[in-house]
């Protein structure tokens, strides 16, 4: 790219990349796999939930097919399949172990960091794009999920993806290309559901602004992209919609076992808006999960450590280039970047900021790709402006903003106080350099600005990497800043011990001082995990540690029937399932609340033989079991009335197959 005269805009043309000149890539890429990869099984099952959908799909077609957490099909998951289909298809090819399930994730933080680069890269160059994709690569919230088996990970690559098809269909306006945006978000919905959909304003209105085409032609291509996300999303919808309900597992987290349901009511609108339902909503709003709602939220005690290291320089670059380029021509090429990538943060921020249902800190994970893309774009802009003190200023700024916010994260932990001061202070020296008009010295002196300024955040999500995670609610941050277990599994807090709560999808209970920085050994499944401390919560075994009990899982191996037991919640039967490979059925689902299955269908369960044993406790996440009044504690009521408790270990356990008393 050209340095442009002082009177004149830049040209937002990346220059052509020697293949010599590609080493700088390979390298970053090679350095994001050795972060998210080593000693990855470490963590064991990670999030035990996933971990035992993943062993079902590896076990049966079916259960692959639908992402049910038991081989029986008797219950999905509470999300759509295709983070399943990955990980099952990991686990059929490779075996069900920690790697397996665990592995595929990193690969697609890779992938992500790669698909950032190239989509910066082709309109600013090379050093834009690996300023971009390092970012994404040492935000420590990526570092988290990309070493962790939620949905989050595959949801992230696509539509970093689909961010990069859209760069390439505005540059040409290429249907095609926005045709493929449009498929790539497709399957995000059937990851994440809606929260896939939180990137198509920017994505549609850029190139509504920027295609070098007629107006009339951008809205047909709009129209084209738009009926490829249908059909690419809508396929499965249909299938399960037309496929008879009786030969299928029910869609966990739905009230009328549709997928309809799930995604407007548990997945859509209930994650926005709060209120009752079946746990989406949170019973009026989990919001202690992720903080209070409001515009400081992202910034807060909950979501500030996971994401917001590099987002106020992030929104000083947008508000800068805009700046800069408000009267551009239309197809301009930078302020249409602002307008794709500023999007992408902007309206994914302020949905995080004001959800009033259940949130959890490491979901802004999907605005990390946005807030790199900011960072490499909105520094490369401003250094071609360098020779005007407002773009010194400007760089100045993101750098000083980097350097202060990141002592205000650290100064929330007790963490590494000489590296705090250490990157304040130098980060501040160099952003006064940056104001000096720099001839010799000025390539070298920006490198060091940003890299004393994204000291603390990267280190922190370094220290991320060596610590074991499991359970619901994984946060980031080292070992040595954590602190109480959880109900919810996992173990220690995040950094400071303050508030990083909630179960995946958990809809009651109100906050606990709980994340998952810890692990435990599960002996009885063979995955050595390890941490800073252990836990008998859901994601390290279940409540009452069940998979940990070695005569209940002798038990459960021995039987033939179709499903080994049941116990109320998803999270024990998860754990069970993975400490036996057996398949468990988890009555109520996640939360004990699903209306899965019957007292009707868990009767002519046991009529036909097809349960062996009824293990007493579970419940929701680490709590109860619904109450009397759900089918999974009437269930147990109607259990404990016909037949004879015994005691297994440490549980109380009904064996199904003796004649009812």
């Amino acid at each position: 790219m050209e340095r442009p005269a002082a009177a004149s805009q830049p040209r937002h043309v990346a220059p052509a990349v020697r293949k010599d000149r590609r080493w700088p890539i390979l390298v970053l890429l090679l350095g994001t796999a050795v972060l998210y990869l080593w000693d990855l099984s470490a963590s064991g099952w990670g999030n035990s939930f996933y971990a035992a959908a993943a062993q079902a799909g590896a076990q049966s077609w079916k259960a692959w097919l639908f992402g049910s957490l038991d081989a029986g099909n008797a219950i999905t998951v509470d999300k759509p399949p295709a983070a399943m289909w990955v990980m099952g298809l990991s686990a059929r090819i490779f075996g069900v172990n920690s790697w397996a399930i665990l592995a595929p994730q990193a690969l697609m933080g890779v992938a992500s960091v790669w698909f950032l680069y190239a989509a910066v890269k082709r309109w600013f160059g090379t050093a834009a794009g690996l300023v971009a994709g390092a970012a994404l690569a040492l935000t420590p919230v990526a570092v988290l999920m990309f070493r962790y088996d939620n949905p989050d990970a595959l949801l992230v690559l696509l539509m970093t993806a689909a961010a990069y098809t859209t760069v390439r269909a505005v540059e040409k306006a290429s249907w095609k290309w926005l045709a493929l945006t449009g498929v790539l978000l497709g399957f995000g919905f059937l990851t994440k559901m809606m929260q896939a959909f939180l990137v198509l304003p920017a994505f549609a209105l850029v190139y509504l602004i920027a295609a070098p085409t007629g107006l009339g032609r951008r809205i047909r291509d709009l129209l084209i992209a738009g009926l490829a996300l249908i059909v690419s999303a809508g396929w499965y919808v249909a299938l399960v919609s037309l496929w008879p309900a009786s030969s299928r597992p029910y869609i966990a987290g739905s009230t009328n076992n549709t997928l309809w349901e799930l995604a407007l009511g548990y997945n859509g609108l209930g994650r926005i808006l709060g209120g009752s339902g079946n746990g989406g909503g949170g019973g009026g709003g989990n919001t202690g999960f992720g903080g209070a709602t409001g515009i400081g939220r992202l910034f807060g005690s909950s979501m500030g450590l996971e994401i917001s290291w590099l987002l106020p320089a992030a929104l000083i670059a947008l508000v800068a280039v805009l700046a800069a380029t408000w009267t551009s021509p239309r197809t301009d090429r930078a302020r249409a970047a602002m307008i794709m990538w500023g999007g992408w943060v902007l309206v994914t921020g302020l949905t995080f900021s004001y959800m009033s249902g259940t949130i959890h800190p490491y979901y802004t994970v999907a605005l990390a790709p946005g807030i790199a893309a900011l960072i490499g774009i909105g520094g490369r802009v401003m250094w071609l402006y360098r020779s005007s003190l407002w773009a010194r200023l400007v760089l100045a700024a993101m750098i000083l903003s980097t350097a202060v916010w990141g002592w205000v994260l650290l100064g929330r932990t007790d963490w590494l106080p000489a590296l705090r001061w250490g990157s304040l202070v130098l980060g501040a020296v160099l952003a006064l350099a940056m104001l000096m008009p720099l001839r010799k010295l000025a390539v070298v002196a920006l490198t060091a600005a940003i890299l004393s300024a994204g000291a603390s955040g990267a280190a922190y999500a370094g220290a991320t990497a060596t610590v074991a995670h499991t359970g619901s609610i994984p946060s980031s941050g080292p070992s040595s800043a954590g602190g109480m277990g959880s109900a919810f599994g996992g173990g220690g807090t995040g950094a400071g011990g303050f508030n990083r709560n909630g179960g995946d999808d958990a809809s009651s209970g109100g906050p606990s001082n709980s994340s998952t920085s810890t692990s435990s050994t599960d002996t009885s499944s063979g995955n050595a995990t390890s941490g800073s401390a252990s836990s008998s919560g859901p994601g390290n075994g279940g409540p009452g540690g069940e998979s940990s009990n070695t005569e209940l899982n002798t038990l459960l191996e021995a039987s033939t029937t179709k499903w080994s037991a049941a116990i109320s919640g998803a999270t024990s039967a998860a754990s069970l399932e993975l400490a036996t490979g057996t398949s468990v059925i988890a009555l109520g689902g996640w939360n004990g609340s699903d209306p899965s299955p019957t007292l009707t269908e868990f009767q002519a369960y046991v009529a036909a033989g097809q349960i062996h044993y009824y293990i007493s406790g579970g419940g929701m996440g680490g709590g109860g079991q619904g109450g009397s009044s759900t089918d999974a504690g009437q269930i147990a009521t109607w259990v404990a009335a016909h037949y004879t408790a015994t005691t297994v270990g440490s549980s109380t356990v009904y064996d199904l197959t003796q004649t009812a008393s």
